[in-house]
């Protein structure tokens, strides 16, 4: 009995746990973004804000029009930032120009 219910709360216990390679991906935004910047050629094009349940994050985008890279970030208020998507071939839609004719 004693050895099932240890087998049973290990199994539970590991899959509740976030594994290692999740939180590699995360850190000092200052740090990161430095990185993003020097190694990526990488700046920011866009972000947001985004209200959870129990705390707004902020969600931005980096992208390099040289090398065509980006990296999608999610910050925390504690200034802790991970790294949710990386890419490449990264592209930016133009928006149409307004018609020059009369305006209505």
């Amino acid at each position: 009995m004693f050895k099932r219910l240890l087998g049973v709360s290990l199994l539970f216990g590991m899959a509740a746990t976030a594994p290692p390679a999740l939180a590699a991906n995360c850190g000092d935004r200052e740090v990161m973004t430095e990185k993003l910047a020097s190694g990526y050629s990488e700046r920011l094009t866009a972000g947001g804000l985004q209200k959870g349940r129990t705390e707004a994050t902020v969600i931005e985008v980096w992208a390099s029009d040289e090398t065509g890279t980006f990296t999608v970030l999610v910050t925390h208020a504690n200034g802790i930032s991970c790294v949710v998507a990386t890419g490449s071939s990264f592209f930016h839609i133009a928006e149409k120009a307004p018609d020059p004719g009369t305006p209505s």
